[in-house]
């Protein structure tokens, strides 16, 4: 897994009118915990780029006014309008401590089901994982080849060399789902063919014999 650096300067004044400031210079207001104390500290907005806006996991090496540790991205909230970043948390790692990471999701391979017409929904973008930091990829194959219709792969038919996966076994990554067109056009059909089915159904009503009265 790549490693991005984050050059950061610790903060003196924690307040909202700071933060607001530093994000209006081009800043994020950040943290950086795990071992023995809390660090808030401020880095530019532009050393985020590939560590936010991208499909791929990455470690982040901190570098807070020279003082240096090995981390991840455990949090990052954005604005809900414009989506600057307002605030980011990090986690510092040790190579022999378990860690847990989200991983992002390549989905390879064509669909059985999408070469019939069906449509690949993906339902996960990431899975969460639970390992050592050397075994982190920074994202995860998920191979749909055999999807058919209303098919689906999901986390507990997933499994990774040394990784524990976190979510719940049933939840769906992705699957292949009928057309809504199509599907509302079958069900149209199902409706319409109904009244004739029963109609052919019915018993006949018994002819009446002649001089009979």
């Amino acid at each position: 897994m790549k490693t991005i650096e984050i050059v950061g300067y610790k903060r003196a004044n924690l307040g909202k009118a700071e933060s607001r400031r530093l994000r209006s210079e081009g800043y994020v207001p950040c943290v950086a915990y795990g071992g023995n104390d809390q660090v808030h500290f401020y880095a530019p907005m532009i050393l985020f780029r590939d560590l936010v806006y991208t499909n791929e996991a990455h470690f982040v090496h901190l570098n807070i006014e020279g003082q240096e540790s090995q981390a991840i991205l455990q949090e990052v909230q954005f604005h809900p309008v414009s989506e600057v970043i307002l605030h980011a948390d990090f986690l510092r790692i040790e190579e022999g401590r378990k860690i847990k990471m989200d991983i992002p999701i390549r989905l390879v391979g064509q669909a059985k089901g999408v070469s019939k017409g069906g449509t690949l929904i993906r339902k996960r973008a990431t899975l969460k994982v639970y390992g050592f930091p050397k075994q982190m990829p920074d994202h995860i194959d998920v191979d749909v080849t055999n999807l058919d219709f209303h098919n689906a792969v999901k986390v507990r038919d997933m499994s990774f060399e040394g990784l524990e996966f976190l979510d719940p076994g049933a939840a769906a990554i992705a699957a292949v789902e009928v057309p809504r067109a199509a599907k509302l056009a079958t069900e149209t059909s199902a409706t319409e063919a109904a009244p004739a089915a029963a109609e052919a159904k019915k018993p006949e009503a018994p002819k009446k014999e002649e001089g009979k009265k």
